[in-house]
C-alpha cells in the first residue's frame, strides 16, 4: 500500500477535523432532523399490530437487555443506544416519507439522525456536536452514495444491481456519527467505518413485489454503525483500503465501478446534503413526479369520473420499481405496497386528499382497497419518457396524459419534483408535513414544544426534547 491517504482516511480525517458548520449547512441539519421527528411520529402512530416492524424490532431490542441510555420515539422504554436507534429508524423509514440525495438515490436521514440522537444522549453530548455528528454523517453517506453513481449509466450502480444503497452506505456513515459522538481520533473513526462496511447490507426487491423487511433498513444500518463505533472505541480495527482495495466494498458491491472524485473532492467546501429533497407525499420517491403532474391536472378542473385512459411517462429505470410487476402494481397487496405502485399513487392523487395533497390516511387499512381507486388504477398505462430518462437520476421528471371519455387530452409534465432543489419545499411547508406527521401521536401542545425546542441550544434543551418525543400517544 503506497503512503498516500485510503479513501476510508480521507472521509474519517474530515469527520474528525471539520469542527465548524456552515450556518446554512446548520439550518438544513435541524430541519431534517424535525423532518426525521414528524415521520416518526407517524409512523408510530400508524403501528396498530404486532407485526408491524417497530414494535417487532422493539420487541426483540427488549429482549437483548442491556443498559438503558438512550429514548425510544413514542415509548417510556429506554435502551441502549445501538438498540433504540434500530427502532428509532425503523420508525424514520417505515412510512416511505424520508428524504432522498440526488443523484444516488439514497434515504440518508432515516438512519443518521436516529444513530446521532441516540448517541447524543448515551454521551450527554454538546449541541453543537450533535448537529456537526449528523451532518458529517449525512454527508458521508451522500458521498458514498454519490461513488456509486455513472453518468454514461444514467443511474447508481448500487441501484442497477438490486442493493439498497441506504443501508449499506448509512451503516459506514452511522459509524462516523457515532465516532464523533463517542470522540474517537481520526484513525479510531476510519476503523469504525472499515468494521461498519462489512455489516451493511440491503437488497430492494422488496420494492417491486412486497415484504416489511425493507423497513427496517435504516434501523438495522444506525445500529450497526453504533456498534461498529463501539468496537473501534474498543480496539478492533477495519482494513484501510476497504473501500477501494481488492477485496474492498467497491469492487465487492460495484464491481470495481465508481467515483472516486464525487466521493472526495472538495470535503467541507461542497456539501451534498444540499441535494437531500424532502418528501411531500408518504410514498416512494419515484412516483412524486407523477403525483404532482396529477395534483396540477386536478386542480385544473379533471376530474376521476370523466378518465378514460392515464399515460404515465417516467425514467426508464424507475419503471420496474413503480410499473412492475403490472398486475402487482394496479392491484397493490396492502396500502403500503400502493406506495411503491404508479398506477395506484396517480388514482389517489386523483381520489385522494389530506393537508399534503396524497397523504397517509390514503393508504391506511380503511382506505387502500377501495374499489373506485382499484377501478382507475387499472386505467393507467406506464411507459418509458425520453425527456425523463435524460433527466434521471438528478432530478425525478414525469409527464401524465389524460384522455378523458369525451375524447379531449390533459397534459401535464414535471422535470423535477417538488421538495428537491429545484422545487424546494419552504422551512413553513417543511413545519406543516412535520405538524401533521406529530399530531398523529401527541397532542397539538406537544408537538408546539418540539417545534420550538428543534433549536435546542443546551443540553437540556436536548434532554427536554427527548422526552417530549418519548410521551405516550394521546
Amino acid at each position: 500500500m503506497s503512503g498516500e491517504p485510503t479513501h476510508i482516511q480521507i472521509l474519517a480525517e474530515f469527520a474528525a477535523n471539520a469542527k465548524i458548520l456552515p450556518p446554512q449547512i446548520s439550518r438544513d441539519v435541524r430541519e431534517r432532523i424535525l423532518d426525521v421527528l414528524g415521520n416518526s411520529l407517524a409512523g408510530r402512530a400508524e403501528s396498530f399490530l404486532d407485526s408491524d416492524p417497530d414494535r417487532a424490532v422493539e420487541r426483540v431490542v427488549t429482549n437483548w437487555g442491556g443498559t438503558p441510555t438512550s429514548s425510544v420515539i413514542g415509548s417510556t422504554a429506554r435502551l441502549p443506544s445501538a438498540s433504540a436507534a434500530l427502532v428509532n429508524g425503523t420508525l424514520a423509514h417505515i412510512l416511505d416519507f424520508d428524504d432522498t440525495h440526488l443523484p444516488s438515490i439514497l434515504h440518508p436521514s432515516a438512519s443518521i439522525v436516529p444513530t446521532g440522537l441516540a448517541v447524543a444522549e448515551e454521551v450527554s453530548a454538546a449541541p453543537d456536536e450533535i448537529l456537526r455528528a449528523i451532518a458529517i454523517g449525512i454527508e458521508i453517506c451522500n458521498r458514498l452514495g454519490m461513488a456509486s453513481y455513472i453518468p454514461s449509466e444514467g443511474n447508481s450502480i448500487f441501484f442497477e444491481k438490486g442493493f439498497h444503497a441506504t443501508s449499506i452506505c448509512g451503516t459506514i456513515a452511522s459509524a462516523a456519527t457515532a465516532g464523533i459522538l463517542y470522540g474517537l481520533s481520526s484513525q479510531k473513526i476510519a476503523d469504525a467505518m472499515g468494521i461498519a462496511a462489512s455489516m451493511g447490507a440491503g437488497i430492494i426487491e422488496a420494492n417491486r413485489t412486497g415484504g416489511t423487511v425493507k423497513r427496517i433498513h435504516c434501523g438495522w444500518a444506525a445500529h450497526a454503525g453504533i456498534v461498529a463505533a463501539s468496537m473501534a472505541r474498543e480496539g478492533i480495527t477495519g482494513p484501510p483500503t476497504v473501500l477501494e482495495g481488492r477485496f474492498g466494498l467497491f469492487n465487492a458491491f460495484l464491481d470495481g465501478r465508481y467515483d472516486a472524485h464525487a466521493l472526495l473532492d472538495d470535503l467541507g467546501t461542497r456539501w451534498e446534503i444540499l441535494n437531500t429533497a424532502y418528501k411531500p407525499y408518504p410514498t416512494n420517491h419515484f412516483t412524486h413526479p407523477g403525483i404532482d403532474c396529477v395534483l396540477a391536472l386536478r386542480a385544473q378542473g379533471v376530474k376521476a369520473e370523466d378518465v378514460k385512459s392515464i399515460v404515465l411517462g417516467v425514467a426508464k429505470p424507475v419503471i420496474r420499481t413503480i410499473g412492475e410487476p403490472v398486475d402487482e402494481k394496479i392491484h397493490p397487496k396492502s396500502g403500503y405496497h400502493g406506495k411503491f405502485s404508479a398506477p395506484y399513487t396517480l388514482a389517489t392523487a386523483f381520489l385522494g386528499g389530506g393537508g399534503l395533497g396524497v397523504y397517509l390516511d390514503d393508504f391506511a387499512e380503511k382506505n387502500w382497497d377501495q374499489p373506485e381507486r382499484l377501478t382507475l388504477s387499472e386505467k393507467v398505462t406506464v411507459i418509458e419518457d425520453a425527456q425523463a430518462t435524460e433527466i434521471f437520476p438528478n432530478a425525478f421528471a414525469a409527464i401524465v396524459t389524460v384522455t378523458t371519455k369525451d375524447g379531449q387530452k390533459h397534459s401535464h409534465r414535471v422535470d423535477a419534483s417538488r421538495g428537491s432543489k429545484e422545487h424546494p419545499l419552504t422551512r413553513s411547508e417543511i413545519m406543516q408535513k412535520f405538524t401533521l406527521n406529530a399530531s398523529r401521536f401527541l397532542s397539538h401542545t406537544e408537538v408546539e414544544k418540539i417545534g420550538s425546542l428543534i433549536d435546542f441550544a443546551s443540553k437540556d434543551e436536548f434532554a427536554e426534547l427527548m422526552r417530549l418525543l418519548s410521551s405516550s400517544s394521546t
